[in-house]
Protein backbone atom coordinates (compact mmCIF):
# COMPACT_ATOMS: atom_id res chain seq x y z
CA UNK A 1 0.00 0.00 0.00
CA UNK A 2 1.41 3.52 -0.56
CA UNK A 3 2.56 4.37 2.98
CA UNK A 4 5.58 6.93 2.39
CA UNK A 5 6.44 8.73 5.63
CA UNK A 6 6.77 12.82 4.20
CA UNK A 7 2.67 12.33 3.89
CA UNK A 8 2.42 11.59 7.65
CA UNK A 9 2.20 15.40 8.10
CA UNK A 10 0.37 16.43 5.06
CA UNK A 11 -3.21 17.01 6.64
CA UNK A 12 -2.69 19.59 8.73
CA UNK A 13 -5.79 19.70 10.16
CA UNK A 14 -6.68 17.61 12.76
CA UNK A 15 -9.96 15.82 14.19
CA UNK A 16 -9.83 15.30 17.58
CA UNK A 17 -10.82 11.95 18.87
CA UNK A 18 -12.71 11.31 22.40
CA UNK A 19 -14.44 8.25 23.99
CA UNK A 20 -17.25 7.49 21.68
CA UNK A 21 -20.38 4.84 22.06
CA UNK A 22 -19.77 1.43 19.91
CA UNK A 23 -21.02 1.07 16.69
CA UNK A 24 -24.46 -0.53 17.44
CA UNK A 25 -25.36 1.79 19.85
CA UNK A 26 -25.19 4.79 17.49
CA UNK A 27 -27.17 2.70 15.33
CA UNK A 28 -29.98 1.74 17.67
CA UNK A 29 -29.76 5.44 19.16
CA UNK A 30 -30.88 6.90 15.24
CA UNK A 31 -34.87 5.66 15.67
CA UNK A 32 -34.92 8.14 18.91
CA UNK A 33 -33.68 10.82 16.96
CA UNK A 34 -36.04 13.46 15.30
CA UNK A 35 -33.95 16.38 14.78
CA UNK A 36 -32.63 15.97 11.05
CA UNK A 37 -28.98 18.02 12.01
CA UNK A 38 -28.77 15.55 14.82
CA UNK A 39 -29.72 12.20 12.41
CA UNK A 40 -26.53 13.78 9.94
CA UNK A 41 -24.18 13.79 12.09
CA UNK A 42 -25.18 10.10 13.56
CA UNK A 43 -25.31 8.86 9.74
CA UNK A 44 -21.80 9.86 9.19
CA UNK A 45 -20.36 9.04 12.57
CA UNK A 46 -21.68 5.19 11.61
CA UNK A 47 -20.70 5.36 8.29
CA UNK A 48 -17.10 6.57 9.65
CA UNK A 49 -17.25 3.41 11.92
CA UNK A 50 -17.68 0.83 9.46
CA UNK A 51 -15.91 2.05 6.70
CA UNK A 52 -13.30 -1.08 7.68
CA UNK A 53 -15.59 -3.73 8.60
CA UNK A 54 -18.65 -3.17 6.45
CA UNK A 55 -17.72 -0.86 3.16
CA UNK A 56 -21.66 -1.26 2.11
CA UNK A 57 -23.14 -0.58 5.05
CA UNK A 58 -20.64 2.68 5.43
CA UNK A 59 -21.74 3.97 1.63
CA UNK A 60 -25.44 3.01 2.73
CA UNK A 61 -25.10 5.28 5.83
CA UNK A 62 -23.65 8.66 3.93
CA UNK A 63 -26.53 8.33 1.51
CA UNK A 64 -28.71 8.60 4.50
CA UNK A 65 -27.01 11.85 5.47
CA UNK A 66 -26.72 13.24 2.13
CA UNK A 67 -30.47 12.88 2.41
CA UNK A 68 -30.90 13.91 5.69
CA UNK A 69 -28.93 16.94 5.00
CA UNK A 70 -31.71 18.42 2.63
CA UNK A 71 -34.33 18.82 5.31
CA UNK A 72 -31.48 20.66 7.82
CA UNK A 73 -31.66 24.35 8.53
CA UNK A 74 -28.55 24.90 6.70
CA UNK A 75 -28.84 21.95 3.68
CA UNK A 76 -25.76 23.43 1.84
CA UNK A 77 -23.39 23.69 4.70
CA UNK A 78 -24.72 20.07 5.97
CA UNK A 79 -24.31 18.75 2.72
CA UNK A 80 -20.86 19.78 2.28
CA UNK A 81 -20.07 18.62 5.46
CA UNK A 82 -21.28 15.14 4.56
CA UNK A 83 -19.50 15.38 1.02
CA UNK A 84 -16.11 16.08 2.89
CA UNK A 85 -17.05 12.83 5.09
CA UNK A 86 -17.42 10.43 2.05
CA UNK A 87 -14.02 11.95 0.05
CA UNK A 88 -12.29 11.18 3.37
CA UNK A 89 -13.44 7.15 3.03
CA UNK A 90 -12.76 7.20 -0.51
CA UNK A 91 -9.11 8.91 -0.01
CA UNK A 92 -8.39 6.03 2.97
CA UNK A 93 -9.17 3.38 0.15
CA UNK A 94 -6.77 5.08 -2.19
CA UNK A 95 -9.56 5.69 -5.00
CA UNK A 96 -8.56 8.93 -5.29
CA UNK A 97 -11.17 10.47 -8.39
CA UNK A 98 -13.80 9.41 -6.73
CA UNK A 99 -12.83 11.43 -3.42
CA UNK A 100 -12.09 14.02 -5.49
CA UNK A 101 -15.23 14.16 -6.38
CA UNK A 102 -16.52 14.51 -3.56
CA UNK A 103 -14.32 16.98 -2.38
CA UNK A 104 -15.50 19.24 -5.28
CA UNK A 105 -18.94 19.23 -4.17
CA UNK A 106 -17.97 20.45 -0.56
CA UNK A 107 -15.59 22.77 -2.58
CA UNK A 108 -18.02 24.32 -4.66
CA UNK A 109 -20.54 24.66 -2.01
CA UNK A 110 -18.41 27.14 0.38
CA UNK A 111 -16.73 28.94 -2.29
CA UNK A 112 -20.33 29.92 -2.98
CA UNK A 113 -21.15 30.79 0.11
CA UNK A 114 -17.55 32.54 0.42
CA UNK A 115 -16.66 30.37 3.71
CA UNK A 116 -13.04 31.04 3.12
CA UNK A 117 -11.25 28.95 6.13
CA UNK A 118 -13.46 25.65 5.15
CA UNK A 119 -12.35 26.84 1.01
CA UNK A 120 -8.79 26.42 2.41
CA UNK A 121 -9.45 23.16 4.79
CA UNK A 122 -10.66 21.79 1.56
CA UNK A 123 -7.59 23.13 -0.60
CA UNK A 124 -5.69 21.03 1.35
CA UNK A 125 -7.31 18.38 1.05
CA UNK A 126 -7.57 18.27 -2.70
CA UNK A 127 -3.57 18.68 -2.34
CA UNK A 128 -3.04 15.83 -0.85
CA UNK A 129 -4.44 13.84 -2.82
CA UNK A 130 -3.48 15.64 -5.94
CA UNK A 131 0.02 14.84 -4.74
CA UNK A 132 -0.45 11.13 -4.02
CA UNK A 133 -2.16 10.89 -7.51
CA UNK A 134 1.16 12.19 -9.06
CA UNK A 135 -0.80 15.14 -10.14
CA UNK A 136 1.94 17.24 -8.75
CA UNK A 137 1.07 20.39 -9.99
CA UNK A 138 -2.46 20.52 -9.33
CA UNK A 139 -1.21 19.90 -5.87
CA UNK A 140 1.11 22.77 -5.81
CA UNK A 141 -1.51 25.13 -6.93
CA UNK A 142 -4.03 24.41 -3.77
CA UNK A 143 -0.78 24.46 -1.63
CA UNK A 144 0.18 27.51 -2.59
CA UNK A 145 -3.32 28.45 -1.87
CA UNK A 146 -3.65 27.21 1.86
CA UNK A 147 -0.03 28.96 2.15
CA UNK A 148 -1.40 32.42 1.66
CA UNK A 149 -4.70 31.49 3.15
CA UNK A 150 -2.33 30.48 6.08
CA UNK A 151 -0.25 33.67 6.15
CA UNK A 152 -3.15 36.14 6.39
CA UNK A 153 -3.94 33.71 9.53
CA UNK A 154 -0.38 33.94 11.14
CA UNK A 155 -0.40 30.68 12.78
CA UNK A 156 2.88 29.45 12.67
CA UNK A 157 2.69 25.81 13.12
CA UNK A 158 0.45 25.31 9.79
CA UNK A 159 2.60 27.52 8.16
CA UNK A 160 5.64 25.25 8.52
CA UNK A 161 3.10 22.46 7.67
CA UNK A 162 2.41 23.99 4.50
CA UNK A 163 5.80 25.17 3.63
CA UNK A 164 7.44 21.33 4.22
CA UNK A 165 4.62 19.70 1.84
CA UNK A 166 5.41 22.40 -0.80
CA UNK A 167 9.09 21.64 -0.33
CA UNK A 168 8.31 17.71 -0.78
CA UNK A 169 6.70 17.95 -4.10
CA UNK A 170 9.31 19.77 -5.10
CA UNK A 171 11.61 17.66 -4.27
CA UNK A 172 12.12 14.92 -7.14
CA UNK A 173 11.81 17.91 -9.73
CA UNK A 174 13.35 20.98 -8.65
CA UNK A 175 15.89 20.55 -5.52
CA UNK A 176 16.43 24.49 -5.17
CA UNK A 177 12.59 25.10 -4.98
CA UNK A 178 12.70 22.51 -2.54
CA UNK A 179 15.69 23.68 -0.56
CA UNK A 180 13.90 27.56 -0.76
CA UNK A 181 10.49 26.20 1.21
CA UNK A 182 12.35 23.73 3.87
CA UNK A 183 14.32 26.83 4.28
CA UNK A 184 11.28 29.11 5.60
CA UNK A 185 9.68 26.30 6.97
CA UNK A 186 13.24 26.12 8.93
CA UNK A 187 13.37 29.84 10.28
CA UNK A 188 9.62 29.70 11.15
CA UNK A 189 10.48 26.17 13.70
CA UNK A 190 13.27 28.92 15.14
CA UNK A 191 9.93 30.50 16.84
CA UNK A 192 7.60 27.58 17.59
CA UNK A 193 8.28 24.87 20.46
CA UNK A 194 7.70 21.85 18.12
CA UNK A 195 10.26 19.26 18.18
CA UNK A 196 8.19 16.97 15.40
CA UNK A 197 8.05 19.67 12.98
CA UNK A 198 11.74 20.29 13.87
CA UNK A 199 12.84 16.84 13.26
CA UNK A 200 10.75 16.65 9.37
CA UNK A 201 12.33 20.10 8.65
CA UNK A 202 15.69 19.11 9.57
CA UNK A 203 15.53 16.17 8.22
CA UNK A 204 13.83 16.89 4.79
CA UNK A 205 17.06 19.70 4.79
CA UNK A 206 19.27 17.00 4.94
CA UNK A 207 17.90 15.13 2.29
CA UNK A 208 17.79 17.83 -0.43
CA UNK A 209 21.35 18.61 0.44
CA UNK A 210 22.31 15.07 0.14
CA UNK A 211 20.55 15.21 -3.46
CA UNK A 212 22.92 18.24 -3.82
CA UNK A 213 25.81 16.19 -2.82
CA UNK A 214 26.69 19.10 -0.24
CA UNK A 215 27.71 16.77 2.24
CA UNK A 216 28.45 19.36 5.03
CA UNK A 217 25.15 21.07 5.44
CA UNK A 218 23.69 17.00 4.86
CA UNK A 219 25.53 15.92 8.03
CA UNK A 220 24.74 19.10 9.48
CA UNK A 221 21.17 18.84 9.36
CA UNK A 222 21.14 15.26 10.37
CA UNK A 223 23.11 15.99 13.53
CA UNK A 224 20.37 18.21 14.64
CA UNK A 225 17.48 15.51 13.70
CA UNK A 226 19.65 12.72 16.05
CA UNK A 227 20.07 15.29 18.51
CA UNK A 228 16.06 16.19 18.74
CA UNK A 229 14.93 12.19 18.50
CA UNK A 230 16.44 11.44 21.67
CA UNK A 231 12.84 13.40 23.48
CA UNK A 232 10.06 11.15 22.85
CA UNK A 233 8.53 11.82 19.63
CA UNK A 234 7.53 8.69 18.26
CA UNK A 235 8.56 5.25 16.79
CA UNK A 236 7.23 5.87 13.04
CA UNK A 237 9.00 9.63 13.29
CA UNK A 238 12.71 8.12 14.31
CA UNK A 239 12.73 5.76 11.96
CA UNK A 240 12.01 8.21 9.25
CA UNK A 241 15.25 9.66 10.20
CA UNK A 242 17.17 6.79 10.23
CA UNK A 243 15.59 5.50 6.94
CA UNK A 244 16.66 8.92 5.31
CA UNK A 245 19.94 8.80 6.91
CA UNK A 246 21.05 5.25 5.83
CA UNK A 247 19.97 5.76 2.39
CA UNK A 248 22.32 9.24 2.15
CA UNK A 249 25.10 7.68 3.40
CA UNK A 250 24.79 4.69 1.29
CA UNK A 251 25.08 6.94 -1.84
CA UNK A 252 28.45 7.82 0.24
CA UNK A 253 29.38 4.21 0.49
CA UNK A 254 29.43 4.28 3.96
CA UNK A 255 28.42 0.93 4.32
CA UNK A 256 28.68 0.49 8.30
CA UNK A 257 26.90 3.62 9.24
CA UNK A 258 24.33 2.17 6.78
CA UNK A 259 23.89 -0.97 8.30
CA UNK A 260 23.62 0.60 12.14
CA UNK A 261 20.92 3.29 11.20
CA UNK A 262 18.96 0.62 8.78
CA UNK A 263 18.94 -1.87 11.53
CA UNK A 264 17.58 0.79 13.48
CA UNK A 265 15.00 1.67 11.25
CA UNK A 266 13.61 -1.94 10.95
CA UNK A 267 13.37 -2.49 14.82
CA UNK A 268 11.41 0.81 14.60
CA UNK A 269 9.67 -0.37 11.74
CA UNK A 270 8.86 -4.07 13.05
CA UNK A 271 5.16 -3.76 13.50
CA UNK A 272 4.72 -1.83 10.09
CA UNK A 273 7.59 -3.90 8.59
CA UNK A 274 5.54 -4.92 5.07
CA UNK A 275 5.67 -1.27 3.76
CA UNK A 276 7.35 0.26 1.08
CA UNK A 277 10.00 1.92 3.83
CA UNK A 278 10.47 -1.88 5.43
CA UNK A 279 11.24 -2.87 1.43
CA UNK A 280 13.59 0.03 0.72
CA UNK A 281 15.89 -0.49 4.01
CA UNK A 282 15.99 -4.76 3.66
CA UNK A 283 17.10 -3.93 -0.04
CA UNK A 284 19.56 -1.37 1.67
CA UNK A 285 21.17 -3.92 3.65
CA UNK A 286 21.06 -6.43 1.00
CA UNK A 287 23.00 -4.11 -1.64
CA UNK A 288 25.75 -3.23 1.25
CA UNK A 289 25.90 -6.65 2.11
CA UNK A 290 26.90 -7.50 -1.39
CA UNK A 291 29.18 -4.67 -1.36
CA UNK A 292 30.68 -5.74 1.46
CA UNK A 293 31.30 -9.20 0.24
CA UNK A 294 29.17 -10.82 3.71
CA UNK A 295 26.84 -13.07 1.02
CA UNK A 296 25.41 -14.46 4.32
CA UNK A 297 24.06 -11.49 5.54
CA UNK A 298 23.13 -10.39 1.63
CA UNK A 299 21.28 -13.96 1.23
CA UNK A 300 19.22 -13.16 4.56
CA UNK A 301 18.26 -9.65 3.92
CA UNK A 302 17.28 -10.21 -0.10
CA UNK A 303 14.85 -13.05 1.25
CA UNK A 304 13.36 -10.70 3.48
CA UNK A 305 13.37 -7.96 0.89
CA UNK A 306 11.68 -10.73 -1.58
CA UNK A 307 9.27 -11.65 0.95
CA UNK A 308 8.03 -8.12 1.79
CA UNK A 309 8.22 -7.22 -1.91
CA UNK A 310 5.77 -10.17 -2.66
CA UNK A 311 3.71 -8.80 0.17
CA UNK A 312 3.38 -5.29 -0.75
CA UNK A 313 2.71 -6.58 -4.44
CA UNK A 314 0.15 -8.54 -3.37
CA UNK A 315 -1.01 -6.07 -1.12
CA UNK A 316 -0.75 -3.28 -4.41
CA UNK A 317 -2.90 -6.24 -6.19
CA UNK A 318 -5.70 -6.18 -3.53
CA UNK A 319 -5.53 -2.42 -3.35
CA UNK A 320 -5.80 -2.31 -7.02
CA UNK A 321 -8.80 -4.74 -7.47
CA UNK A 322 -10.71 -3.30 -4.30
CA UNK A 323 -10.01 0.09 -5.69
CA UNK A 324 -11.64 -1.09 -9.15
CA UNK A 325 -14.39 -2.89 -7.48
CA UNK A 326 -15.31 0.47 -5.39
CA UNK A 327 -14.67 2.48 -8.41
CA UNK A 328 -17.17 0.47 -10.36
CA UNK A 329 -19.72 -0.10 -7.17
CA UNK A 330 -19.58 3.44 -7.14
CA UNK A 331 -20.64 4.39 -10.91
CA UNK A 332 -23.32 1.35 -10.29
CA UNK A 333 -24.75 3.37 -7.02
CA UNK A 334 -24.53 6.76 -9.00
CA UNK A 335 -26.40 5.09 -12.26
CA UNK A 336 -29.13 3.97 -9.56
CA UNK A 337 -29.42 7.00 -8.23
CA UNK A 338 -29.61 8.96 -11.37
CA UNK A 339 -32.20 6.43 -12.88
CA UNK A 340 -34.46 6.90 -9.27
CA UNK A 341 -33.93 10.29 -10.11
CA UNK A 342 -34.78 10.23 -13.06
CA UNK A 343 -37.57 8.52 -12.06
CA UNK A 344 -38.89 10.91 -9.56
CA UNK A 345 -38.49 13.33 -11.78
CA UNK A 346 -40.64 12.00 -14.74
CA UNK A 347 -43.30 10.84 -11.90
CA UNK A 348 -43.44 14.98 -10.50
CA UNK A 349 -43.37 15.68 -14.39
CA UNK A 350 -46.30 13.29 -15.09
CA UNK A 351 -48.31 14.99 -12.22
CA UNK A 352 -47.48 18.11 -12.99
CA UNK A 353 -48.66 17.49 -16.90
CA UNK A 354 -51.32 16.07 -15.47
CA UNK A 355 -51.93 18.57 -13.78
CA UNK A 356 -51.60 20.79 -16.41
CA UNK A 357 -54.23 19.02 -18.55
CA UNK A 358 -56.38 19.09 -16.07
CA UNK A 359 -55.98 23.08 -15.05
CA UNK A 360 -56.50 23.03 -19.38
CA UNK A 361 -59.73 21.52 -19.17
CA UNK A 362 -60.54 23.21 -16.61
CA UNK A 363 -59.85 26.62 -18.00
CA UNK A 364 -61.57 25.36 -20.90
CA UNK A 365 -65.02 24.25 -19.33
CA UNK A 366 -64.69 27.31 -17.43
CA UNK A 367 -64.50 28.96 -21.06
CA UNK A 368 -67.49 27.23 -22.16
CA UNK A 369 -69.58 28.34 -19.33
CA UNK A 370 -68.68 31.87 -19.47
CA UNK A 371 -70.02 31.86 -22.90
CA UNK A 372 -72.98 30.15 -22.21
CA UNK A 373 -73.64 32.28 -19.61
CA UNK A 374 -72.88 35.05 -22.01
CA UNK A 375 -75.17 33.87 -24.58
CA UNK A 376 -77.91 32.78 -21.84
CA UNK A 377 -77.50 35.99 -21.04
CA UNK A 378 -77.68 37.57 -24.58
CA UNK A 379 -80.87 35.81 -24.58
CA UNK A 380 -82.23 36.84 -22.04
CA UNK A 381 -81.42 40.50 -22.84
CA UNK A 382 -82.89 39.67 -26.29
CA UNK A 383 -86.02 38.22 -24.84
CA UNK A 384 -86.01 41.53 -22.27
CA UNK A 385 -85.80 44.04 -25.31
CA UNK A 386 -88.58 42.02 -27.33
CA UNK A 387 -91.01 41.94 -24.26
CA UNK A 388 -89.94 45.31 -23.62
CA UNK A 389 -90.99 45.73 -27.17
CA UNK A 390 -94.30 43.89 -27.04
CA UNK A 391 -95.14 45.52 -23.75
CA UNK A 392 -94.78 49.07 -25.39
CA UNK A 393 -96.55 47.47 -28.40
CA UNK A 394 -99.44 46.29 -26.54
CA UNK A 395 -99.56 49.56 -24.23
CA UNK A 396 -99.91 51.68 -27.84
CA UNK A 397 -102.78 49.21 -28.61
CA UNK A 398 -104.46 49.63 -25.28
CA UNK A 399 -103.94 53.81 -25.92
CA UNK A 400 -105.35 53.03 -29.21
CA UNK A 401 -108.29 50.46 -28.28
CA UNK A 402 -108.73 53.07 -25.00
CA UNK A 403 -108.51 56.36 -27.62
CA UNK A 404 -110.90 54.53 -29.85
CA UNK A 405 -113.44 54.27 -27.26
CA UNK A 406 -113.40 57.09 -26.05
CA UNK A 407 -113.59 58.89 -29.03
CA UNK A 408 -116.91 56.82 -30.38
CA UNK A 409 -118.43 57.81 -27.02
CA UNK A 410 -117.56 61.21 -27.40
CA UNK A 411 -119.22 61.06 -30.86
CA UNK A 412 -122.13 59.21 -29.72
CA UNK A 413 -122.69 61.63 -26.96
CA UNK A 414 -122.28 64.64 -29.74
CA UNK A 415 -124.78 63.13 -32.22
CA UNK A 416 -127.03 62.74 -29.08
CA UNK A 417 -127.31 66.08 -28.02
CA UNK A 418 -127.37 67.47 -31.34
CA UNK A 419 -130.73 65.15 -31.89
CA UNK A 420 -131.95 66.20 -28.67
CA UNK A 421 -131.43 69.91 -30.03
CA UNK A 422 -132.97 69.24 -33.06
CA UNK A 423 -136.17 68.15 -31.46
CA UNK A 424 -136.24 70.45 -29.39
CA UNK A 425 -136.30 73.03 -32.27
CA UNK A 426 -138.78 70.76 -34.22
CA UNK A 427 -141.32 71.34 -31.23
CA UNK A 428 -140.49 74.76 -30.83
CA UNK A 429 -141.16 75.61 -35.17
CA UNK A 430 -144.59 76.17 -36.72
CA UNK A 431 -143.52 76.04 -40.30
CA UNK A 432 -144.09 72.53 -41.74
CA UNK A 433 -141.10 72.21 -44.11
CA UNK A 434 -138.57 72.86 -41.39
CA UNK A 435 -139.92 70.16 -39.08
CA UNK A 436 -139.80 67.92 -41.87
CA UNK A 437 -135.97 69.26 -43.06
CA UNK A 438 -135.13 68.35 -38.98
CA UNK A 439 -136.73 64.76 -39.34
CA UNK A 440 -134.80 64.53 -42.40
CA UNK A 441 -131.42 65.35 -40.58
CA UNK A 442 -132.57 63.67 -36.83
CA UNK A 443 -132.87 60.24 -39.64
CA UNK A 444 -129.61 61.03 -40.53
CA UNK A 445 -128.26 61.31 -37.94
CA UNK A 446 -129.47 58.89 -35.56
CA UNK A 447 -128.56 56.21 -38.33
CA UNK A 448 -124.73 57.34 -37.79
CA UNK A 449 -125.11 56.75 -33.93
CA UNK A 450 -123.72 53.28 -32.77
CA UNK A 451 -125.75 51.49 -30.79
CA UNK A 452 -123.34 48.96 -29.96
CA UNK A 453 -120.28 50.69 -29.00
CA UNK A 454 -119.52 48.54 -26.02
CA UNK A 455 -120.01 45.38 -28.32
CA UNK A 456 -117.54 46.88 -31.01
CA UNK A 457 -115.36 47.48 -27.98
CA UNK A 458 -115.22 43.74 -26.84
CA UNK A 459 -114.26 42.43 -29.98
CA UNK A 460 -111.17 45.02 -30.28
CA UNK A 461 -109.92 44.28 -26.89
CA UNK A 462 -110.29 40.91 -27.93
CA UNK A 463 -108.55 40.88 -30.24
CA UNK A 464 -105.72 42.30 -28.53
CA UNK A 465 -105.84 40.17 -25.33
CA UNK A 466 -107.24 37.17 -27.03
CA UNK A 467 -107.86 34.89 -23.83
CA UNK A 468 -108.77 37.37 -21.34
CA UNK A 469 -112.14 37.17 -21.78
CA UNK A 470 -112.12 33.32 -22.27
CA UNK A 471 -110.33 32.83 -19.53
CA UNK A 472 -112.95 35.39 -17.43
CA UNK A 473 -115.56 33.61 -18.69
CA UNK A 474 -114.61 30.29 -17.90
CA UNK A 475 -113.06 31.07 -14.27
CA UNK A 476 -116.29 33.39 -13.39
CA UNK A 477 -119.05 32.04 -15.69
CA UNK A 478 -121.99 34.86 -13.46
CA UNK A 479 -120.24 37.63 -14.42
CA UNK A 480 -122.49 40.23 -16.73
CA UNK A 481 -121.96 41.92 -19.78
CA UNK A 482 -121.20 45.09 -17.64
CA UNK A 483 -118.74 43.24 -14.98
CA UNK A 484 -116.70 41.91 -17.93
CA UNK A 485 -116.67 45.64 -20.08
CA UNK A 486 -115.62 46.92 -16.49
CA UNK A 487 -113.49 43.88 -16.43
CA UNK A 488 -111.90 44.94 -19.58
CA UNK A 489 -111.37 48.57 -18.42
CA UNK A 490 -109.70 47.71 -15.30
CA UNK A 491 -107.32 45.09 -17.16
CA UNK A 492 -105.94 48.41 -19.45
CA UNK A 493 -105.38 49.91 -15.54
CA UNK A 494 -107.38 52.73 -16.59
CA UNK A 495 -108.42 54.78 -13.27
CA UNK A 496 -111.73 54.90 -11.59
CA UNK A 497 -112.26 58.59 -13.04
CA UNK A 498 -110.90 57.66 -16.71
CA UNK A 499 -113.43 54.90 -16.49
CA UNK A 500 -116.60 57.54 -15.29
CA UNK A 501 -115.50 59.60 -18.26
CA UNK A 502 -115.91 56.34 -20.86
CA UNK A 503 -118.81 54.81 -19.73
CA UNK A 504 -120.76 58.05 -18.44
CA UNK A 505 -121.09 56.98 -15.38
CA UNK A 506 -120.75 58.60 -11.94
CA UNK A 507 -117.67 58.29 -9.90
CA UNK A 508 -119.62 56.87 -7.31
CA UNK A 509 -121.13 54.53 -9.16
CA UNK A 510 -117.38 53.01 -10.97
CA UNK A 511 -116.39 52.66 -7.48
CA UNK A 512 -119.69 50.72 -6.37
CA UNK A 513 -119.06 48.55 -9.84
CA UNK A 514 -115.47 47.83 -8.39
CA UNK A 515 -116.61 46.87 -4.83
CA UNK A 516 -119.59 44.22 -6.27
CA UNK A 517 -116.36 42.62 -8.78
CA UNK A 518 -114.33 42.68 -5.89
CA UNK A 519 -117.27 40.19 -3.97
CA UNK A 520 -117.48 38.24 -6.89
CA UNK A 521 -113.59 37.04 -7.34
CA UNK A 522 -113.88 36.76 -3.65
CA UNK A 523 -111.25 39.31 -2.99
CA UNK A 524 -111.10 39.39 0.51
CA UNK A 525 -107.48 41.06 0.87
CA UNK A 526 -107.39 44.75 0.31
CA UNK A 527 -103.96 45.07 -0.33
CA UNK A 528 -104.46 42.87 -3.42
CA UNK A 529 -105.51 45.69 -6.06
CA UNK A 530 -108.12 44.48 -8.62
CA UNK A 531 -106.13 45.57 -11.78
CA UNK A 532 -103.30 44.05 -10.73
CA UNK A 533 -105.38 41.03 -9.71
CA UNK A 534 -107.15 40.87 -13.51
CA UNK A 535 -103.21 41.39 -15.14
CA UNK A 536 -102.53 37.90 -13.46
CA UNK A 537 -105.60 36.53 -16.73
Amino acid sequence: MMTRLFFLFLLIFSFEVHSQPSTKELIDSVNGISDHQQKVELYRKIALRLQKSDWDRAIKYIELAENEAKSTKEPERTLAYTYITAGKMYASKEVFDIALQYYFKAYEIYKNNGDIEQVAKLENNLAIIYAQGKSKEKALQYFFNVYRYQKTKNDPVKLVKILNNIGTIYLDKNLDSSLYYYQKAHLINKTIKDDVLKIYVCTNLARTYALKKDSRKADYYFDKAFYLINKPVGNLLQAFVYESFSEYKLKEKEYDIVIVNAKKALELYKENEYTFSGLKLNKMLYQVYINKEEYKNAVYYFQKYDAIKDSVNLEEKAVNIERIKLEQDYKVRTQIKTLTEQKRLFKYSLIGLILVVGILILIILLIKYRNRNIKNQLEKEKLKTKMQALKQSLKAKNMVLVGKAMSEIHRTDSINEILADLKKIRLKSINKEMQQAIDIVVKRLEKNVNTDIWKEFEISFAQVHKSFFDKLKTDYPSLTPKDRRLCALLYLDLTTKEISQITGQSFKGIENARTRLRKKFDLTNEKVNLSTYLNTF
